[in-house]
């Protein structure tokens, strides 16, 4: 690989491990000290690879431990043991017994070499911007780690879906908003309706009492004036008294005086009855008035159709940022 002209990107010193063949629990030194090892980007597969280890060290330490995990494998299959041998193994060397045939038939060497080799850190590398110490060594195998697994991830795609996953957060929190302040509005709506049918029923009664009290008015005033005509011809009897007349005449005007009298006094109870009535109609008429005029001055109503007012402003805001979410996440789709 290296005859390819294929340049590192990547080169650090390091300890480098294989996994015991026998036992396949533990892992053993494949140096003695920390030796160069050299990393490179495959444009045509998108994949990270380790194309040396001191030179062609590599490739020698790689075969043996190929051999030795064919061996594994085919033991486990013989025993029926396979998925006891992956839980025995790392997570990494799962992955690598998975995907073995894919690897050593194609000769090459991918990220899965990391079953087989764990790396730690500690030396230096070749530029700048790979700098590594010990204190990340463990950074390093998590991202060689994480290389293996998903195969064909960029780092570009990995900021895209971060992305996605970012508008989609706030595009369930704006519509969480949203649904909450409707159910709010809602409920105002409620509220105010019952006002106003209160209100309304309010406005009837006073109504009505106002058309009562002008009809007992209108009645007062005619029995008024019927008493005051029964007052004028019980006078012009008691006149008549004086000038001579028969025991007949006599017995009538008495008889006619009599009536009048009990009349003026029903009358006069009715009238009581009436005034009395009357005085409390307006009592209740001026209650009315003023209930009438609480209500409508009432702060809580006013606040009510304030904060509808409110309500229906950041509803109309919240679902044009919610169709600005879903354009940007569909811009974003076709972009990716």
């Amino acid at each position: 690989l290296c005859k390819m002209g294929e340049q590192p990107i990547f080169t650090c010193n390091a300890h480098v491990f294989h996994i015991d063949p026998k036992t396949k629990r533990t892992w053993i030194t494949a140096s003695s000290k920390a030796i160069a090892v050299s990393f490179f980007y495959d444009s045509s597969r998108n994949l990270y690879r380790i194309i040396s280890v001191e030179g062609s060290k590599f490739i020698v330490k790689f075969q043996e431990v190929k051999e030795a995990t064919k061996d594994a494998l085919n033991k486990a299959s013989a025993n029926g043991n396979s998925a006891a041998a992956s839980a025995n193994a790392s997570p990494i060397t799962a992955r690598a017994s998975i995907n073995s045939g894919d690897i050593f038939e194609s000769g090459n060497l991918e990220p899965p070499l990391a079953p087989t080799n764990t790396i730690t850190t500690s030396g230096k590398t070749d530029s700048p911007q790979h700098n590594i110490s010990e204190t990340n060594a463990n950074n390093l195998n998590n991202e060689l780690k994480q290389l293996s697994i998903n195969n064909s991830s960029s780092s570009d795609g990995t900021v895209t879906s971060s992305a996605e996953q970012q508008l989609k957060y706030e595009n369930e929190r704006l519509k969480l908003a949203l649904a909450q302040s409707s159910a709010n509005a809602k409920k105002w709506e409620i509220e105010l309706a019952t006002l106003k049918s209160n209100n309304l029923r309010l406005t009837s009664a006073l109504q009505e009492s106002t058309a009562n009290v002008d009809e007992w008015k209108r009645q007062l005033h005619s029995y008024k004036e019927e008493n005051q005509r029964l007052k004028l011809r019980y006078q012009d009897l008691e006149a008549g008294k004086g000038a001579p007349q028969g025991n007949a005449a006599v017995a009538v005007s008495n008889e006619i005086t009599e009536e009048l009298r009990r009349e003026i006094v029903s009358l006069k109870s009715r009238i009581e009855g009436l005034e009395a009535e009357l005085m409390n109609q307006e009592v209740e008429l001026k209650a009315a008035n003023k209930s009438l005029k609480d209500k409508q001055n009432d702060p809580m109503l006013k606040q009510m159709n304030t904060l509808c007012n409110q309500f229906n402003a950041q509803i109309t805001e919240l679902s044009g940022i919610h169709k600005e979410m879903e354009k940007l996440i569909h811009a974003q789709h076709k972009s990716t």
